[in-house]
């Protein structure tokens, strides 16, 4: 009864967390429909609300964005946008942090989050999995003698919340490892393994120097 009673957790876990995470989503989204005019919103047109409508007008718009972005006249509109927004003082501040950030790890050209590490936090000979996010810029760089990458040591099970460190590029091991394949093993806290099985050099389990990436790429 017992081994009955776990394999029927085992489907139903995580079956019920799916949903319940797609139905945050789903409901999150379609409050964009409050934004409508009253008279304009699903329930006044059809009599009752439509599950899901805000999830699908979301993703046209974002859609429709990009597909307007990727001409030259979207480019153009998207200029003067940013030029208007850096005439307001608060605006100008918030708007282009959260776009540095926001290009950096979305960009298919950028460097971040692209490898995952293993490093040595909290202390020698205490190992944990880390992400590469660039190398050490502005005047912190001026004082780091040597090759030296930034990287990203995240919480376990909430990979949100983490440490941001510079270390050593010698002191960094590149794993044989996807990111997602990395955040599931942090989020399990261990427990799911990756697959993928791991490369060691002929030395044996030795560092491997890494490469930064350029942080100026043409």
């Amino acid at each position: 009864m017992k081994k009955y009673l776990i394999t029927g957790l085992l489907i139903w876990i995580p079956l019920t967390i799916t949903f319940m995470v797609l139905a945050w989503i789903v409901g999150t989204l379609d409050k964009i429909l409050l934004w409508l005019p009253s008279n304009a919103q699903p329930h006044a047109l059809l009599g009752f609300n439509i599950p899901g409508l805000g999830a699908v007008l979301a993703v046209a718009v974002v859609f429709t964005t990009g597909l307007v972005a990727a001409n030259v006249l979207g480019q153009k509109l998207i200029r003067y946008w940013e030029a208007v927004l850096s005439r307001i003082p608060v605006v100008k501040s918030i708007y282009y942090s959260v776009k540095q950030v926001s290009d950096t790890l979305f960009s298919s050209s950028g460097q971040a989050f692209r490898k995952a590490l293993l490093v040595q936090y909290p202390r020698q000979g205490a190992w944990t999995i880390a992400f590469l996010t660039g190398t050490p810029g502005g005047d912190a760089a001026r004082h780091l003698s040597g090759d030296y990458v930034s990287v990203y040591v995240p919480t376990t099970p909430n990979p949100t919340s983490g440490f941001f460190l510079m270390m050593p590029a010698e002191d960094v091991i590149e794993l044989d490892m996807s990111v997602d394949e990395a955040l599931k093993y942090i989020i399990s806290m261990g427990v799911v393994s990756p697959t993928v099985p791991v490369h060691h050099d002929a030395a044996g389990d030795q560092p491997v120097t890494i490469t930064p990436p350029d942080p100026h790429p043409h």
